[in-house]
């Protein structure tokens, strides 16, 4: 792909709502901050079971089944697809937001921590980008699952938590502490994360990080541009 073509960022959602699926906030965040910076979007979903579905009125367990896809599409306006359709030809960078959805959903680290499996649909997706060099962005929870794209020694932050670091160290990861409104950056591994609602206190300290995150991921795609142009 040439530079100088709109770059097409393909955001892989969870769900909708905190508990049982994407991180609202952060999805329409992170679509706002990629279409701000002069890039385009297509979202994506596992067209699968969600693990369980809260009420996130009561924070309890509601007896009912929902489908991931089915529920993301909220959050894109019905603009998605399975994402058994992802074809990483098509996308200069992929990005996840948080959510409980990110870790029940697309992976299982919620109830396995370091055990941890990722969905079949999502490995197969992100194995793509990251074995054709393209830049992935998590965010909040989602790196989570970066020990099992990525080979050992992969860089990346869910904040602070000791807990949840210890159990990603655990799968090969090389956690950094970062504070709300920062990202770490992994050169090598092209690979961009920020803490956004692992640390938020409001939807002005996320949208900060993952504006951030955003840019870096777009930076990173330029790079790419320019390397293979030569």
């Amino acid at each position: 792909m040439s530079s100088g073509h709109q770059k097409k960022v393909a955001v892989i959602l969870s769900g909708c709502g905190v508990y049982d699926g994407a991180e609202i906030q952060e999805s329409v965040l992170t679509l706002l901050s990629i279409v701000q910076q002069g890039a385009a979007y297509q979202c994506f979903a596992p067209d699968i079971n969600q693990y369980h579905v809260i009420n996130h009125l009561t924070g309890e367990e509601s007896r009912e089944q929902r489908n991931v896809l089915v529920e993301a599409a909220r959050i894109a306006r019905g603009e998605i697809k399975p994402l058994t359709t992802l074809k990483v030809a098509d996308f200069d960078a992929l990005i996840v937001p948080g959510g409980f959805g990110a870790a029940k959903n697309l992976s299982d680290f919620a109830f396995k921590g370091a055990e941890l499996h990722v969905q079949v649909d999502m490995m197969v997706a992100v194995k793509a980008f990251a074995e054709a060099g393209k830049p992935i962005g998590l965010i909040c929870i989602a790196p989570a699952m970066a020990g099992r794209i990525f080979a050992e020694g992969v860089i990346a932050t869910i904040g602070n938590d000791v807990a949840t670091a210890e159990a990603m160290e655990q799968t090969g990861v090389t956690h950094q502490s970062c504070t709300v409104e920062d990202i770490v950056v992994d050169e090598t591994h092209k690979l961009v994360t920020t803490p956004a609602y692992m640390l938020a206190n409001n939807i002005s300290e996320a949208a900060t990080g993952i504006s951030k995150l955003v840019t870096k991921v777009l930076s990173l795609t330029k790079q790419l541009a320019a390397a293979e142009s030569m």
